[in-house]
């Protein structure tokens, strides 16, 4: 320990007397015979954590301060509740916090109650610090949502060891996220383009005429189908079908707009969602689509080698229907709308946008 060190320690000590002999097991633990031990943990790997210590004694933070350091942490320090729970809260915050009950301003307990009660998609990992034979505040704390607690007075070894089983708890929290992310991302994508799939796609239509019930802005719908694409895997095979349907997807990509949904509708047909576009602006954006597509040749060779495609490009287009969302219309309608219109554009010859019938003005 440095001489700078110790001697803010002792000032903080002059400052606020403590219970030397109940916090003597931090003056020891990060003396120089420690040493070895230290090397050891450093060694197995047990690596660094971000940890909030919130102690309301100056002398306590300090000493867990320097000790968790010392151990490759990286500590933040919180003197009240209120700051602890602030920093608790804050994005890319600790995930582990060592708390003890009585904090100014927000308690220990309540800290683990309001942490417990949000939904969030990382677990933070509690050890509370309770007065020795404390069986009472034991059982308080693991009600109040604490994963783990220390008894004064501590004991280093035992913190690393609390410190060890956390870690691996919470990165085996870690990879359940991760799985479960990767299990929805699955079952709401199709796997061939990387799209929201049919079922996610057609849940956005209906959360979307949801919100403009209720903010008053119009919504269009835009379906488009690539022409001919059945003849395209009848010729080239199927593979060469994949890799139009992926190279149409990419072209589509670089027309709409951020807030727009994109989805595979069915094996050849694409859904757009267009917020704020009514039918008119749905049709030119419908146009834009078409174009971005039927511009040049789609060479696909970079998907793979392909007989009889012309150095590996086709001339692809889009037929597209395009249709408005009304506040007395279901979902269910607006699809059924969109879905006619698309089929008279490919009766009427491809390559070209249909829009939707007005009511009263429906066409066969």
């Amino acid at each position: 320990m440095s001489r700078q060190r110790f001697r803010s320690i002792r000032s903080a000590y002059l400052l606020h007397p403590i219970d030397v002999m109940s916090n003597l097991w931090l003056i020891v633990s990060i003396g120089e015979w420690r040493e070895p031990a230290l090397a050891h943990m450093r060694k197995s790997g047990a690596g660094s954590m971000k940890i909030l210590v919130a102690q309301a004694d100056m002398l306590a933070r300090g000493m867990l301060e320097t000790m968790l350091t010392r151990w490759g942490h990286e500590v933040v320090l919180a003197e009240t509740g209120t700051q602890a729970l602030a920093r608790l809260k804050e994005q890319g915050g600790p995930g582990l916090a060592i708390l003890e009950r009585n904090l100014a301003g927000i308690g220990g307990l309540e800290i683990c109650q309001q942490i417990r009660d949000r939904i969030e998609s990382s677990h933070i990992y509690i050890i509370f610090v309770l007065d020795q034979d404390s069986g009472q505040g034991v059982m308080e704390a693991i009600q109040a949502g604490a994963d783990d607690f220390l008894s004064r007075p501590l004991d280093a070894d035992e913190i690393m060891l609390r410190l060890r089983v956390a870690k691996r708890i919470l990165e085996l929290q870690e990879e359940l996220k991760r799985a479960q992310d990767a299990i929805r991302y699955q079952t709401t994508h199709d796997p061939l383009t990387g799209l929201a799939n049919r079922t996610e796609v057609i849940a956005t239509v209906g959360r979307e005429m949801s919100r403009m019930r209720r903010e008053k802005f119009p919504l269009g719908v835009i379906l488009a189908g690539i022409d001919g694409l059945k003849g395209i895997n009848d010729a080239y095979g199927h593979t060469a079908g994949d890799a139009v349907l992926r190279e149409t997807v990419r072209r589509i990509r670089t027309v709409v707009r951020p807030y727009d949904t994109l989805g595979r509708y069915t094996g050849e047909e694409f859904l757009v969602v267009v917020p704020g576009c009514d039918l008119k602006a749905a049709v030119t954006q419908a146009d834009r689509l078409r174009a971005a597509v039927a511009q040049g040749g789609m060479d696909i060779s970079e998907w793979g080698k392909f007989s009889g495609t012309h150095d590996g490009k086709l001339q692809v287009t889009l037929s597209l229907g395009a249709a408005e969302g009304r506040p007395d219309m279901e979902p269910g309608a607006l699809l059924r709308d969109v879905e006619a219109a698309l089929k008279r554009a490919k009766q009427a010859g491809h390559n070209r946008v249909e829009p939707a019938a007005q009511p009263g003005k429906r066409k066969n």
